[in-house]
C-alpha cells in the first residue's frame, strides 16, 4: 500500500479534500494511506513556533528548520519514501508525466510551503523535487498538495471503476481530450454529434482523434511541440 505523508502548518486545511469521492474511496479501499502531519507537534519550543523572520530583513515570515527536519527525521524512521516533495510556486509545474511517474513510485512525503515559504536548508538537503501547480501564489502549499494527491492517487490500479478513464484523460500524450456527451441525445434542439449514435467505434475513435487535435490546436498548441 502507498503511503503519502503531508507535512503542514495548517493540516485542517487538508480535512475536506481528502474526505469525499475518490480519495476517501482509495484510503477506504486500502489502496493508499495519507497522513497529515502538524508542524506543531515537532517544534521543541515551548510555544511550539514553527515559522520565524527571515534573515536580512524584509517582509514576510519563513517556515523554520528544526520542525521540518523533526518531522522528516521522524518518518524515515519508520519507512523508506521515493520522494520528498515541496510544494512551492518557484518550482517546475505539475505535468500529467509527472503525476504518472509518481503514481508509480513508492511512498511520499510532501512538504507544504507557508507564509514566505520553508527555510532553504530544507531545500538544499532534504527535498527531492519541487512543484508548482500555476504562476501565482497562494496562501500556502495544502491545496497543491490535494491537488498533487488527487492526480497521483486516481491513477494507481484499482481506484476508478474503469481504469482505462485515466489513460485517456487531457494530457495523456500531450493532447487535450474530445468533447463528450450523454444522454439525452437531443436537448432543446442541442444535438449530440450523430457519430457518437453510429456504434462504429472505428468511426468514433477516428472523430475523437480528430477534435482532440483540433481542440489543443486551438487551446494549448504548446502540447503539440513537446
Amino acid at each position: 500500500m502507498k503511503k503519502i505523508e503531508i507535512i503542514s502548518a495548517t493540516p485542517e486545511l487538508l480535512e475536506s479534500p481528502f474526505s469525499g469521492s475518490i480519495m476517501k474511496r482509495a484510503v477506504e479501499k486500502k489502496i493508499v494511506e495519507i497522513n497529515f502531519h502538524d508542524l506543531k507537534n515537532y517544534s521543541s519550543s515551548k510555544k511550539k513556533q514553527i515559522d520565524d523572520y527571515q534573515f536580512g530583513g524584509g517582509s514576510g515570515m519563513v517556515l523554520m528548520v528544526e520542525p521540518i527536519f523533526n518531522c522528516i527525521n521522524f518518518l524515515k524512521k519508520q519507512d523508506e519514501y521515493s520522494e520528498i516533495i515541496s510544494m512551492t510556486p518557484d518550482a517546475r509545474i505539475l505535468d500529467q508525466k509527472t503525476s504518472n511517474k509518481l503514481s508509480i513510485s513508492g511512498n511520499l512525503i510532501i512538504i507544504c510551503g507557508h507564509y514566505k515559504g520553508i527555510d532553504q536548508r530544507i531545500r538544499d538537503n532534504f527535498v527531492t523535487m519541487e512543484i508548482s501547480i500555476g504562476d501565482y501564489v497562494l496562501s500556502g502549499g495544502e491545496l497543491p498538495a490535494a491537488v498533487l494527491c488527487d492526480s497521483i492517487v486516481r491513477l494507481i490500479p484499482g481506484v476508478l471503476n474503469d481504469e482505462t478513464s485515466a489513460l485517456t484523460d487531457s494530457y495523456q500524450d500531450n493532447i487535450l481530450a474530445p468533447p463528450v456527451y450523454t444522454r439525452p441525445s437531443s436537448f432543446n434542439k442541442m444535438e449530440v454529434p450523430g457519430i457518437l449514435l453510429s456504434g462504429d467505434q472505428k468511426k468514433i475513435e477516428n472523430w475523437r482523434e480528430k477534435k482532440s487535435l483540433e481542440k489543443t490546436k486551438k487551446i494549448r498548441p504548446d502540447l503539440l511541440n513537446k
